[in-house]
């Protein structure tokens, strides 16, 4: 396991940015909402964007107002449980609406303006694994889940889904999002659900399930989005994407055994994560910590996916390992292994750890984005956040 803080490494070479030009995107949509209704939504939406605006502009728009929701969490329902105004939840609803609208939109842009690059593709679902927790964070919020088992598990249940797919676009070079996914009918059903929240109030979801349908048990509405929630990863998204690479590398007459090494970190960080946040020496759950973790494993998360998806533009080996993930793997020994033994840490140094552990890991996180995108920038002879002359030209051809 070897992490590193060198600068050097950290850098891009000349040989290294070459396979940028070499590089196609590809993707396969087989979403029908997207295909057939949505599709048509966001070409109206990209006639509105005047031809100056550069993509990563309106993909940074588009993440703004998920900040804004984090913000309004914070501001309104800190203990994630509330109730809230009415207008909260549907600012929610409106929020992640206008970020998933955006996020389709700017590819859009790009090809309209002539700007399309690798660094449009980094940007996009860099922003994209920045979202996982936050969302996750929101959603969290809007059910009243509160800092609870089950509220962490909303929060973070996505950064599962979004490394597994980055692990199998790396591996099989194409994109592919099924007939049922999460950047469409994930997005659809939370909205709708934030829209029941700021309707009948976050309280709805403590409804018994028998008193909507004649079934018996104990469950509430609650539960059964929770077990909708894993079964999606468990049963629609984790096995195609297993699936999908090993179809690519049989096709190019390569082992799949070895490619199961590159899942080790993501299970270690898992592992770790769920040994943290179920010790009873820890309290991001009980002293309602969730918001603080969610915002730092925002930044480390998508330090990871970022580091994958540039070693796949720039045809570089699969980066397992990475030194943001040293924090979250050493929490569960510094606040459950040492306290069992009656050594070192307390609850005292819990929360400047994780404040520590946000610092870091955004510190860390905006150095390497902003050094990457200046390679890259300076490689292709384009902009980050505005649209070159040549672009335009390129356009008009």
């Amino acid at each position: 396991m070897a992490f590193s803080l060198d600068k050097r490494k950290e850098m891009l070479s000349t040989d290294v940015l070459s396979n940028l030009r070499s590089y196609k995107y590809s993707s396969v949509d087989k979403s029908y909402i997207s295909q057939h209704i949505l599709r048509h939504y966001w070409n109206y939406v990209a006639e509105f964007m005047p031809p100056w605006l550069a993509p990563n502009v309106i993909t940074l728009i588009g993440f703004a107002f998920i900040y804004t929701n984090v913000v309004c969490v914070i501001a309104y329902v800190p203990d994630l449980v509330g109730p809230g105004p009415a207008w909260l939840y549907y600012s929610f609803a409106a929020g992640l609406w206008l970020y998933s609208t955006m996020d389709n939109v700017d590819g859009k842009q790009a090809r309209k303006t002539g700007s399309s690059s690798p660094l449009g593709e980094l940007f996009d679902h860099g922003i994209d694994s920045l979202n996982c927790t936050l969302g996750g964070l929101i959603e969290c919020a809007c059910m009243g889940l509160g800092p609870t088992g089950v509220g962490a598990f909303i929060t973070m249940v996505s950064c599962l889904a979004m490394y597994f797919s980055t692990w199998e676009t790396y591996h099989t070079h194409t994109l592919f999002l099924g007939y049922i996914n999460g950047p469409t009918e994930g997005i659809i059903i939370a909205v709708l659900l934030m829209v029941v929240s700021g309707i009948f109030g976050p309280e709805v979801w403590l409804t018994p399930v028998a008193d909507v349908v004649p079934l018996g048990g104990d469950w509430i509405l609650r539960d059964v989005f929770v077990v909708v929630v894993a079964l999606a990863f468990v049963v629609l998204h984790l096995p195609f994407c297993v699936y999908n690479v090993y179809q690519a590398r049989r096709r190019a007459g390569l082992p799949f055994a070895p490619l199961v090494l590159d899942l080790v970190p993501i299970s270690v960080c898992t592992l770790a994560t769920f040994l943290y946040l179920n010790s009873p020496y820890a309290t991001v759950l009980t002293h309602n910590h969730l918001v603080l973790f969610a915002l730092a494993t925002s930044f480390a998360f998508g330090r990871v996916t970022t580091k994958i998806i540039l070693a796949h533009l720039t045809k570089q080996p699969f980066p397992r390992w990475t030194i943001v993930m040293v924090p979250l793997i050493a929490a569960p020994v510094l606040f459950d292994a040492l306290p069992r033994l009656g050594l070192g840490f307390t609850t005292f140094f819990e929360v400047p750890y994780l404040v520590a552990y946000l610092l870091f890991a955004a510190g860390y996180f905006l150095w390497w984005a902003a050094a990457v995108i200046n390679a890259i920038c300076g490689y292709l002879d384009i902009n980050c956040f505005t649209i070159k002359s040549h672009d335009l030209s390129k356009r008009n051809k």
